[in-house]
């Protein structure tokens, strides 16, 4: 099912649909940006699918990236943002700036945007926005409330990008890694109008305690770092789809379930809020399948999206994934009929190379016989450390796609 959704969203599949006609772009030139963990092997099925020239720019993670012919790919920090993602960005609206009523800016954005195209205000640096990034993805806060902030504190996001491509044409092709598939999230929105404001930032890190460098304060507080607006006219000819979501590789692993003769149900695909917490929900509602054929009777699977938050407050390396599952393991408390799986669909849990882990029956036993205490690790934010130890990490390196997280909660036939 993990392998079914992760296929369903991959780039070859999804964006050849979507790209514009040769008529379209005209006399003009084709211009390809972008940025995610996603959007190198997006330039790729590009090139592969449209017949004429193009040229373009495509920042994506390191490890991420793929052959390209005429489209530049460059590799940089995430989560954190780094130097050579501060370069492409400033490279990209360049390179926006230049095109011309004539051309046509064909950009790929996906999940990771945000960190890969680091472009700090006037007044801010390269480690205000590291330290920045740093605190939002400790701090609790959910990706919509920590790309609020982002998007007042950049030169290029919320907007920005769409707005420098004027007046080209632009048309964005989405991969979407947040909940409920906002625009205005994906990446922190670089080409499309932000409705929020400095004060809904400013609100936003005073809420989840996120110390600002005063620079960023004065910028929010003065509106000096307003994104665009709906209605701005320099968005006029900007366009925007989704390709791929989080829905879509839900039901392609319920079809995988139908297969098999497991009864799906999706429960959501924008499920949010603190991992240990919608562990210890999904682990009541996997009990009720169980003990009384509700929701779903078993043989069934419980499916699941969406991005949850770890506020990391012990000394672990955190994974909102491991930690779901850990949580839920410990709810569940070894019981037989039930097995899981909570992964991220790009491969990569928090800020480790690892997707996620597996949960069986057996997994709190092992662990106790390994002298592992599940509830003082969960306590730590130590998952990845627990699910290591027992050999049930799941990697699958880059997979150069990204529609959120995943979750499937099997529930087995009683025993006679």
């Amino acid at each position: 099912m993990f392998d079914a959704a992760v296929s369903s969203a991959q780039p070859e599949r999804c964006v050849p649909f979507h790209l514009p006609k040769a008529a379209d772009v005209g006399r003009g030139r084709l211009i390809v940006l972008g940025a995610g963990k996603a959007s190198a092997e997006m330039a790729r099925a590009v090139e592969a699918h449209w017949p004429g020239p193009l040229s373009g720019l495509v920042v994506t993670r390191h490890g991420h990236a793929a052959a390209c012919r005429s489209v530049e790919i460059v590799e940089a920090s995430h989560p954190v943002p780094d130097a050579a993602g501060l370069a492409a960005a400033r490279r990209m609206m360049d390179i926006a700036h230049a095109a011309g009523h004539d051309d046509f800016v064909l950009v790929l954005m996906s999940g990771g945007g945000s960190a890969l195209l680091p472009s700090p205000l006037p007044g801010l640096g390269l480690e205000d926005e590291r330290a920045i990034n740093q605190a939002l993805l400790r701090s609790g806060a959910s990706i919509g409330e920590m790309n609020c902030v982002r998007r007042h504190l950049s030169a290029i996001k919320g907007g920005r990008l769409a707005a420098a491509c004027h007046p080209a044409r632009v048309l964005t092709l989405a991969i979407s890694d947040v909940p409920g598939d906002d625009p205005v999230d994906i990446a922190s929105g670089p080409t499309v109008p932000d409705p929020s404001t400095c004060a809904d930032a400013l609100a936003v890190a005073r809420r989840h305690g996120v110390a600002l460098p005063p620079a960023a304060i004065a910028l929010l507080e003065s509106g000096r770092g307003e994104s665009i607006k709906p209605g701005d006219p320099r968005l006029a000819r900007a366009a925007f789809r989704l390709v791929a979501a989080p829905q879509q590789a839900l039901e392609a692993a319920a079809e995988v379930a139908r297969a098999a003769g497991v009864r799906p149900l999706i429960l959501g695909d924008a499920i949010e809020g603190e991992a240990r917490e919608v562990g210890k929900v999904l682990a009541g509602i996997a009990l009720q399948a169980s003990n009384h054929d509700q929701p779903v009777a078993p043989p069934c699977v419980l499916l699941s999206g969406g991005e949850t938050t770890v506020t990391v407050r012990g000394s672990g390396r955190g994974g909102r994934n491991v930690e779901c599952l850990l949580s839920m393991a410990i709810s569940l408390g070894g019981r037989a009929d039930v097995h899981a799986l909570a992964a991220d669909t790009d491969g990569i849990d928090g800020r480790e190379e690892i997707a996620g882990a597996l949960l069986g029956p057996d997994s709190l036993s092992r662990a106790r016989s390994l002298g592992l205490d599940p509830a003082r690790m969960l306590d730590d934010n130590d998952g990845h450390a627990f699910f290591e130890t027992l050999g049930d990490s799941i990697v699958t390196g880059p997979t150069r796609t990204n529609v959120n997280d995943f979750r499937a909660i099997l529930i087995d036939e009683p025993l006679p």
